[in-house]
């Protein structure tokens, strides 16, 4: 073998460039990012903490919003300490192992994620649909097994990718322009045919994470038909604020991540730069969302945390 051409098995280090083109303004950029990530960080960990510690909040719904909660931590800090590591320190240098184990976390917990925003969809259509039938069929059990088929999803489809990475040879090229490690930047580097990568990336995302998107639209339109059926024209309007909001956080989450997947196969005219910062965005701005839409507005919680509220307010009302 020669000299510098090394195979998928021996030591690899990569280099990420951050945002190219903008590595003047990466001080800058890294303040929104580091501010969403705190703000995802503490909304996510006190919904967690809220739901472990009030039995009341053992409903579907809240033991839904509490899967999210894990699977938007495991998203977001899978990736923005690696990004502000870069913006604020220059640690560019990353090793294969560590790349293909980020590329692995980012992927899997995205994947988790759609599968239980599917779900949320599915618990939304039997609350407003069928509501006789809610609680005997989102049981217990059934949560349960919803979140051993997210992780299990997950695994089963980023697990290939990372033996098709590992089979790969990489002999000189080491630059990913990005600020985290994703499966088709890495394979990119590679100087062997890829074909099988994209092609194993294309047809899964369209199988899992595309079919997700359609059966989420379909029971958002089966919801909002029932929703137009509602004599009250302020439970209509309420409903209706209530899966704008939903839709709104869904298409933040759903097109950053498809136009970067798109863009790494067919968009090779889009600047790098615009790339990068959209596949920064859905593994922030949806992670710090999440618990406010979902969370402020599901019922239960909210007066849970007004409660909390109050209580802590009349306890210090005396200084």
């Amino acid at each position: 073998m020669p000299a510098g051409n090394h195979s998928g098995f021996d030591p690899v280090t990569f280099v990420l460039t951050g945002i190219p083109g903008m590595e003047e303004s990466h001080v800058w950029i890294s303040v929104p990012f580091c501010l969403m990530y705190v703000v995802a960080l503490l909304g996510n960990s006190l919904l967690l903490l809220l739901i472990a510690t009030d039995r009341s909040l053992r409903q579907p719904m809240c033991l839904l919003l509490a899967m999210l909660a894990v699977a938007d931590l495991l998203l977001s800090t899978a990736t923005v300490p690696e990004m502000l590591a870069i913006f604020w320190f220059g640690s560019r240098k990353v090793s294969f192992d560590a790349c293909v184990a980020q590329m692995f976390f980012t992927h899997c917990s995205f994947i988790a994620e759609s599968s239980i925003l599917l779900a949320m969809a599915f618990d939304r259509y039997m609350a407003i649909c069928d509501p006789l039938r809610y609680l005997a069929t989102l049981t217990p059990s059934a949560i349960g097994k919803v979140a051993a088929a997210a992780v299990t999803r997950g695994l089963c489809i980023m697990l290939p990718p990372v033996f098709l990475l590992k089979r790969l040879p990489f002999c000189g090229r080491s630059t990913m322009r990005h600020t985290y490690c994703e499966h088709m930047g890495i394979a990119r580097l590679a100087c062997a045919d890829i074909s099988v990568n994209v092609w194993y990336g294309f047809t899964t995302t369209l199988l899992s994470s595309g079919v997700d998107v359609v059966l989420i639209a379909a029971s958002y339109v089966l919801i909002l038909r029932a929703v137009f059926q509602l004599p009250a024209r302020e439970a209509r309007l309420k409903a209706l604020r209530t899966c704008g909001s939903h839709v709104c956080v869904i298409l933040m989450f759903y097109l950053p991540a498809f136009f970067s997947f798109l863009t790494h196969r067919f968009g090779h005219s889009i600047p790098s730069c615009i790339h990068i910062l959209l596949a920064n965005l859905y593994v922030v701005v949806p992670p710090m969302l999440n618990p406010i839409v979902y969370g402020v507005r599901t019922k239960q919680i909210r007066q849970r945390i007004l409660h909390a509220t109050r209580l802590h307010t009349g306890s210090h009302g005396w200084s």
